[in-house]
């Protein structure tokens, strides 16, 4: 799925706006129907039987907000980096959640949570690292390359003076550069 989005952003030439914008009302639609028959099967409660009250509206309300900003925050950081990038970043806000559930909470930690983020920013740095040094090495060939061509252009008679050949007359044929019958 990230690697679609990330690919229909670069064919498409769209940003991340524009990709949400297009594909929010198909989402919306699939929820609108499926939603209620999949609340119906997982807790054998109508979601249009419950009482809705303004306090449960505006959470109701605060939830979709955040929905939204994780799916334009999604879409944006797939257009611009990549879906591994992506994934990366969820890891590290699972790490991030459980820490703040530890603060905040006073959730206790288990020895699995633990090396379960260890594992995660372990993860996290060798990627970073080997992205760097793989952009890095991307900078690198990308002078080479631009040396090498810079060198292609250089001035004729330099190449004439490195023994690269003759010049052509306006008839066609090649003559000598340098000739032993010159004065």
């Amino acid at each position: 799925c990230f690697q679609m989005t990330n690919t229909i952003q670069k064919k498409y030439k769209v940003s991340s706006t524009q990709l949400l914008y297009q594909s929010c009302p198909y989402q919306a639609a699939t929820l609108l129907i499926a939603g209620p028959y999949l609340d119906k099967l997982l807790t054998d409660q109508n979601v249009f039987g419950f009482k809705y009250t303004t306090q449960v509206t505006v959470f109701i309300v605060l939830s979709c907000l955040i929905s939204i900003s994780v799916n334009f925050s999604t879409f944006l950081v797939i257009g611009k980096t990549s879906p591994v990038t992506y994934q990366v970043l969820g890891h590290l806000k699972t790490c991030l959640v459980l820490a703040f559930g530890y603060t905040l909470l006073q959730d206790p930690f288990s020895w699995r949570n633990i090396m379960g983020i260890l594992l995660a920013m372990v993860g996290m740095i060798l990627y970073s690292y080997y992205c760097t040094l793989e952009n890095q090495q991307k900078a690198i060939e990308a002078a080479a390359q631009a040396s090498q061509a810079r060198e292609g252009e250089s001035d004729p008679l330099i190449n004439l003076e490195k023994g690269s050949g003759a010049v052509t007359d306006s008839v066609g044929h090649k003559t000598p550069v340098w000739s032993k019958d010159k004065d």
